[in-house]
């Protein structure tokens, strides 16, 4: 299998084993259709070797570390055993080493399926492959994904408690306010209008100072003069909205919240020649800190019980119309949810500037009915770009706004500070 491929399980009992010209250890973890275990009792390994329809085999003379996994024990609500790797050598990386997973028929020691990573470099540990179930059948897919802070990371990021995890670094500095605290104005002077483009209050108001309550109100801002573009207010009054960088539209309709799903569909040209080009779109959810709350990515399809959901894995960009796309049920989302930020990154390492016609768009997921459009008019030799962000206003409104912006990141981990930083 080459990267991103998949193939049917022809035994109901496998085993897969990872080798490499040094010593692996090899894991793995029971998913729900949430991407988390349920519990830590989800997570097989050396030192719990045995879980609920997987188990670890330790290597001995002649074998290898590897998964067992028993399809027809795997207990309803598993939907996915992710098979990982790391080295066993302490401190060592994947630099040098490809890899190789084969997944043999446990009854008879049959090949099924072979799949080598792609070269690696500081990545300490790895998603080799994932065993999971596709409207009843299950199928072998193969993921190469290297993480850089270890097991720890995977197993973190799939909600197993690891103790010896450092703090986060956000948790060590205080967050960023989104803009300073306003001095106290005079009480003659009126308040100067607001700042082109939306803002969140909730995020400001989450850094800002208490107003004392001896303070004297603050007299409303003068309204905004007609003839100020800037500071016009777009909607969906008037049918479909083309933006153009920075531009924003609120998804109301004379004056009420038009949308309740919406669909983030995003799109790009296959490469002309040579290797694919796999981007990979995601969704980046943050609470009024710009602290992250969740990710939906081709590793973890849905969050947040199914508010949102992940299309899946384009690894080519061939096909007509949206090559991923993001489904957002607004009104399904948590309270703490007030700012998604929708991102591309070039997993096969391309920079966007071998990207044709880049794109998004908000379509309303009842109607299939396209109401906004942002085409990416030029590129940067980077391999991340965050293409928009949707933030809930205080009134709970919620205001789409194009960024393009360009970053050097080749996963949705890497995209977690900028995108922060453009809430």
């Amino acid at each position: 299998m080459t990267q991103g491929g998949n193939a049917p399980l022809t035994a109901a009992r496998v085993t897969v084993e990872v080798t490499a010209p040094k010593a692996l250890d090899v894991s793995g973890l029971l998913l729900t259709e949430a991407g988390k275990v349920r519990s830590d009792d989800d997570f097989v390994f050396y030192n719990a070797p045995n879980g609920p329809g997987v188990t670890h085999r330790p290597a001995a003379a002649g074998s290898p570390d590897a998964i067992i996994v028993d399809t027809a024990a795997v207990p309803a609500g598993i939907s996915k055993i992710v098979v990982t790797a790391s080295p066993d050598e302490a401190g060592a990386t994947f630099a040098g080493i490809e890899p190789t997973a084969t997944v043999r028929d446990a009854a008879t020691g049959e090949v099924l399926v072979t799949f080598t990573s792609p070269a690696l470099g500081r990545e300490t540990a790895l998603i080799v492959v994932e065993v999971y179930q596709r409207n009843g059948a299950w199928k072998v897919r193969a993921v190469g994904q290297g993480y850089a802070n270890g097991l720890a990371g995977i197993a973190t990021d799939f909600g197993v408690s690891v103790d010896d995890q450092p703090a986060p670094a956000a948790a060590a500095a205080p967050v960023t306010p989104v803009a300073p605290p306003a001095p106290a104005p005079a009480p003659a002077a009126p308040t100067p209008p607001p700042a082109a483009g939306p803002l969140d209050p909730r995020l400001a108001m989450a850094s800002a100072p208490p107003m004392p309550q001896s303070a004297p109100p603050m007299p409303p801002a003068p309204p905004a003069a007609a003839t100020a573009p800037s500071l016009t207010k777009v909607t969906l009054d008037k049918g479909r909205v083309s933006l153009t960088k920075g531009g924003s539209v609120s998804l109301e309709k004379d004056g009420k919240p038009f949308l309740s799903s919406i669909r983030m569909g995003l799109g790009w040209e296959p490469a002309g020649r040579g290797r694919n080009i796999d981007l990979d779109a995601s969704c980046l959810a943050f609470d009024a800190k710009r602290e992250k709350l969740d990710t939906a990515w081709f590793m973890k399809l849905g969050i947040f019980n199914g508010a949102i959901v992940h299309s899946g894995d384009n690894l080519t960009g061939e096909g007509g119309g949206d090559d991923e796309s993001i489904t957002v049920h607004l009104n399904g989302l948590p309270p703490e949810v007030c700012g998604l930020v929708f991102v591309v990154n070039s997993f096969s390492g391309q920079k966007f500037t071998e990207v044709k016609n880049a794109y998004c768009r908000l379509v309303d997921a009842g109607s299939n009915q396209e109401l906004v459009r942002f085409d990416l008019t030029h590129s940067e030799s980077r391999t991340g770009v965050v293409m928009c962000k949707l933030v809930r206003q205080y009134s709970g409104e919620w205001v789409m706004t194009a960024i393009g912006e360009y970053v050097d990141a080749k996963t949705a981990r890497a995209m977690v500070k900028p995108a922060a930083s453009m809430l």
